[in-house]
C-alpha cells in the first residue's frame, strides 16, 4: 500500500478491494488478522478473527470484517455482533464490509493506476486544478498536452487534490484542495450504509475476550 508504505496480506479479492479503498483513503496503518475474539453466547462458545485493524487519517481506529452479502450466514452475523461489540468497548469504529456501490470499484482501480510519485515536469497539473471543473475528456483537452495529462488527471484524483463522485463513472472534477481529515470516513461511505462505532455498558462486554495473535 502507497499510504503504509508496505505490502498487507489478505486472503480474498474481497479482501484486496478493501485494501485498496483504504490505500485510497490514506490509513496510517493496517493490521490483519489482528486478534482472536473467545465469546460466550447462548448457544454456546465461539471465536472470531476480524479481518482488518486500520488506523485513520487522524487517529481514529476502525475494525473491519470482509465477507459478501449473500455468503453471510445466521453463525456470521453472531460473529460480526461480538466484533462490534468488542470494537465499542475499545472506542473504534467497526463495520461489515459486504459489497460496494455500482461503479466504486471500476473508479478505485482506474484511479490506483496512478497512485505512486508522478514527477509533473511540464507542469501539467496547474493547468488542471485552473481548468477544473470539467468533464474528464474535457478537462486533459484543455492543457497544452492532453496525452500526457490523463495520467496526472488520474494521479490528482486519487490524491484527491480534484475531487469526483465514485458512485458514478468518471464524469465532472472538482478542484478539492489538499486531502482533508475528513476523509477518515469515506471508506464507509463508499461501501455504503455502515453505521460509526456506538456507545456500549461495560458488563456487556462480560465473557468476551480479544486474544492478540502473532504478526505475519
Amino acid at each position: 500500500m502507497v499510504s503504509t508504505g508496505r505490502h498487507h496480506g489478505f486472503e480474498s479479492l474481497e479482501e484486496q478491494r478493501l485494501l485498496l479503498a483504504l490505500d485510497f483513503v490514506g490509513v496510517l496503518e493496517v493490521l490483519p488478522q489482528p486478534f482472536e475474539l473467545d465469546f460466550e453466547h447462548l448457544g454456546g462458545r465461539s471465536r472470531h478473527v476480524p479481518d482488518f485493524l486500520v488506523v485513520m487519517p487522524g487517529g481514529r481506529i476502525w475494525l473491519f470484517d470482509v465477507r459478501p452479502e449473500r455468503l453471510i450466514k445466521p453463525e456470521d452475523r453472531l460473529k460480526f455482533a461480538a466484533a462490534r461489540e468488542a470494537a465499542a468497548a475499545c472506542g473504534w469504529g467497526y463495520s461489515v464490509v459486504a459489497g460496494w456501490r455500482e461503479h466504486v470499484l471500476t473508479g478505485l482501480d482506474h484511479l490506483s493506476s496512478q497512485r505512486r510519485p508522478l514527477p509533473d515536469r511540464l507542469g501539467l497539473e496547474g493547468e488542471l486544478l485552473r481548468a477544473a471543473p470539467l468533464r474528464f475528456g474535457e478537462l486533459v483537452a484543455a492543457t497544452r498536452l492532453p496525452a500526457v495529462a490523463r495520467a496526472h488527471a488520474t494521479h490528482l484524483l486519487w490524491h484527491r487534490r480534484l475531487g469526483v463522485d465514485l458512485g458514478r463513472p468518471l464524469g465532472i472534477l472538482r478542484w478539492s484542495g489538499p486531502p482533508a481529515s475528513a476523509a477518515c470516513d469515506a471508506v464507509v461511505r463508499l461501501g455504503g450504509g455502515a453505521r460509526g462505532p456506538r456507545p456500549w455498558p461495560g458488563p456487556a462486554s462480560r465473557g468476551l475476550t480479544m486474544i492478540p495473535r502473532p504478526r505475519r
